[in-house]
């Protein structure tokens, strides 16, 4: 499957705000945003003048990086969301929290939503005990998600379950952390998700 690969801290800088995409690095110095806090090329630094589409388009692009999603994936995310009852840009911001690599990422399980794709894919996370690799596994309220049994001691997980405690964890979140385990208490609101995004900007995008 498609996937980007190119160094993902000039994603960052071309949304201009961290992503969070690379872990710990980014809560140091080392940080692009915090070195060169504008767009990467040789325009970065230039004047820049955006149309109401680019607005809408970079927001959206914004939510797919974050969430490491590609285009098709997103899109059809969006087209669920619109299916369901209520406000169509906050059903889709809570159909991608519960991603099972979003969950895991959240839980402290990995440093980053790509490392928690990885530990999916490679069977390292399970959900009410049954080791699942999709990450893209919607988690109901109630379901527990735990790291397998025999993935425990793994130095990964291990680390990023202790260096996690700097993020926190969400209100709608309930994690057992000496169980490495943990569950969604509720669905999230809104107002949980701290995460600076616009998505009426979204639902306009795809409405033209």
């Amino acid at each position: 499957m498609a996937r980007y690969i190119g160094p993902v801290c000039r994603l960052c800088r071309r949304e201009g705000l961290k992503l969070f995409l690379k872990g710990e690095r980014c809560y140091t110095d080392k940080c692009a945003i915090e070195r060169r806090n504008y767009p990467p090329g040789a325009h970065g630094q230039g004047r820049t003048r955006f149309s109401e589409y680019s607005i809408r388009l970079r927001e959206k692009q914004k939510v797919k990086r974050i969430y490491r999603l590609l285009e098709t994936e997103f899109a059809g995310y969006f087209e669920q969301a619109e299916r369901m009852t209520g406000i169509t840009g906050e059903n889709l911001l809570v159909l991608l929290e519960r991603r099972l690599d979003n969950v895991a990422y959240r839980l402290g399980f990995a440093n980053s939503r790509a490392q928690a794709r990885q530990l999916v894919r490679h069977g390292h996370i399970a959900v009410n005990g049954k080791v699942v690799d999709l990450p893209g596994y919607l988690v109901a309220v109630g379901e527990v998600v735990s790291i397998a049994e025999k993935s425990r001691p793994l130095k990964a997980i291990t680390e990023a379950i202790e260096l996690s405690q700097r993020r926190g964890t969400p209100p709608w979140i309930a994690l057992e952390r000496e169980q490495f385990r943990g569950s969604l208490r509720s669905l999230p609101a809104r107002a949980d998700l701290t995460i600076p995004i616009s998505e009426k900007l979204i639902v306009e995008h795809y409405s033209k």
